[in-house]
């Protein structure tokens, strides 16, 4: 079984064949994510919102995404493990941010997620690639960025975004990003991006001409009930199954069925005799 890098992932593009991603943000999770035969996993800042309680990505920090990096790459064999770097943690200056980027990679990641374009992040993903550390870019809509966007709002959604997006993924692939998300971007823009650049496009919500898909697993599983993008595809419903095995055995410990006799550990009889006979 064979480690999915940066070779495999230009692999699939070449061959026009598909990968997938999904969110991972724990070891026993990222351990079967592993085993179902999935690509990348990605310890999104997404976290933040399903796994910390908080009101939006941009509240996690780089030493909170450390831990759950250390957590989930412990559970990975085969899969390709990837640090979403969080908001401010790349920003302040080239120096700083490789700093950061390099604790993701000590944490175990085997790539980082970089939002947005411009000077500066194609100056940072030019270091990072002299230093080795494989990056995916991330345009369209990126959620650090929510407050100045000013809401989840589709973006290339016309022949000049198209081309402005498009532009911005070749600086991206030019400064050396391996990969590149595309988040809420109209269909046909991503298939005319994604035939444009000879590196691998990723949808996350951008139809079904990318490269890969990547999606949250909390709504792939049924499990974050706050809110669901019109993107993601619901596979289960772990909340239920959540609930209604937390209700049983809620009902089973107030009514003495738990444990049985089964599920507790005994004495030996001459031992519990002298329980019975001591004064």
């Amino acid at each position: 079984m064979k480690k999915v890098n940066t070779k495999y992932i230009r692999e699939i593009k070449l061959e026009k064949k598909k990968f997938s991603a999904l969110t991972a943000y724990d070891y026993s999770t990222a351990k079967v994510l592993d085993e179902a035969g999935i690509d990348i996993i990605l310890v999104g800042d997404s976290l933040a919102m399903v796994a910390l309680g908080y009101e939006n990505t941009n509240s996690i920090s780089m030493d909170e995404m450390k831990i759950f990096t250390k957590a989930v790459a412990k559970g990975v064999s085969r899969a390709m493990v990837v640090c979403d770097m969080p908001f401010m943690s790349y920003h302040c200056d080239i120096s700083s941010a490789i700093a950061n980027i390099g604790e993701a990679v000590k944490a175990g990641a085997n790539a980082v997620k970089i939002e947005g374009s411009g000077e500066y992040i194609y100056s940072l993903i030019k270091r990072c690639s002299e230093f080795g550390i494989p990056v995916i870019a991330h345009i369209g809509f990126t959620p650090q960025a929510i407050n100045a966007i000013g809401g989840h709002y589709i973006q290339g959604k016309t022949y000049n975004a198209t081309l402005e997006l498009l532009e911005q993924a070749k600086k991206l692939e030019e400064a050396g990003a391996f990969a590149i998300v595309l988040e809420m971007v109209p269909e046909e823009s991503a298939k005319y991006i994604s035939e444009n650049l000879n590196i691998a496009t990723i949808s996350c919500g951008a139809g079904r001409f990318c490269d890969g898909q990547v999606l949250v697993s909390d709504d792939v599983f049924g499990k974050y009930s706050n809110f669901k993008p019109k993107f993601a595809r619901c596979y289960g419903d772990m909340r239920k199954l959540i609930y209604d095995c937390a209700t049983q055995y809620d009902k089973d410990v107030k009514s003495g069925n738990f444990p049985s006799d089964d599920e507790v550990f005994r004495l030996e009889e001459g031992e519990v005799r002298q329980l019975l006979n001591h004064k």
